[in-house]
């Protein structure tokens, strides 16, 4: 997720490349850059922070706490620190920052990718309107973007974070019901993507509930209908919900809280 946050942030003119660092791990020469712009990779997270305006932190969220007291002697009240990682709190961030250090929460999915993101931000109690607004420039450069109450990440971390892969599975199978009645495999799965993608793009433009777009789908003894019947006594609807649900509680307990949180 950083190399694609990166990709956006350049291809938009946010930043130039000669303005960004990056670190993992475990650099190596035979390491790939992260960019198109050849962002070189480095390894020495103090020297990455020293001096800079915005800190992006994309880590598993068993990370973060090692990383940031790594270098908080970098960090200042004119550092903005901006997580993406699942589950970990603006207050868990704050106590390692050290005072004054604004932060913000974010939660992008994938299908930023292809600038067709969803980020949903939240700021914790240091972070200014100014720097939420840096974040929400950051982040539209991706697609949109939703300012919410910290509250809500977990969900918002099982709805949007995860729903992509709970996506994919319903496009396959809506490919593979139309492979079972005869079409190419390729056919199918462009039928399947590009039905899926018109449809969240007419509930997006027209603003109308899923519930009344389906009604002008389904017409008297049609066969959307029928097919409506074998999603409902297959409980798909209620499938969904475990599947967010279950999602959102798994968010709640990804962070690891070591003795000094």
């Amino acid at each position: 997720m950083g190399a694609i946050l990166i990709d956006a942030f350049l291809r938009r003119g946010l930043v130039g490349p000669e303005k960004v660092r990056a670190t993992v791990q475990h650099a190596s020469p035979e390491r790939k850059p992260i960019t198109s712009a050849k962002i070189v990779l480095g390894s020495d997270n103090r020297a990455a922070v020293h001096g800079a305006d915005v800190v992006l932190v994309c880590l598993k969220p068993m990370s973060v706490g090692g990383v940031l007291d790594e270098v908080r002697s970098e960090l200042s009240a004119e550092t903005v620190v901006i997580s993406i990682a699942a589950s970990v709190t603006t207050e868990y961030i704050e106590k390692r920052v050290g005072p004054n250090v604004p932060v913000i929460r974010a939660m992008p999915n994938t299908p930023s990718m292809v600038g067709e993101g969803i980020t949903a931000i939240c700021k914790g109690k240091h972070a200014a309107q100014k720097h939420v607004e840096i974040a929400k420039a950051l982040f539209d450069a991706v697609g949109r973007t939703v300012v919410v109450d910290e509250k809500h990440m977990d969900a918002i971390t099982g709805l949007s974070g995860s729903g992509p892969a709970f996506l994919y599975i319903i496009l396959e199978a809506l490919a593979e019901g139309g492979v079972k009645m005869g079409l190419s495999r390729e056919l199918a799965t462009l039928l399947a993507a590009q039905t899926m993608a018109g449809a969240a793009k007419v509930v997006l433009e027209t603003g109308h509930h899923p519930a009344l777009l389906k009604d002008t789908v389904t017409t008297p003894a049609g066969c959307t209908i029928d097919g409506i019947l074998e999603l409902e006594e297959g409980k798909l609807r209620v499938t969904l919900i475990k599947a967010v649900v279950k999602a959102s509680q798994r968010a709640k307990e990804l962070m690891f809280v070591d003795e000094k949180a």
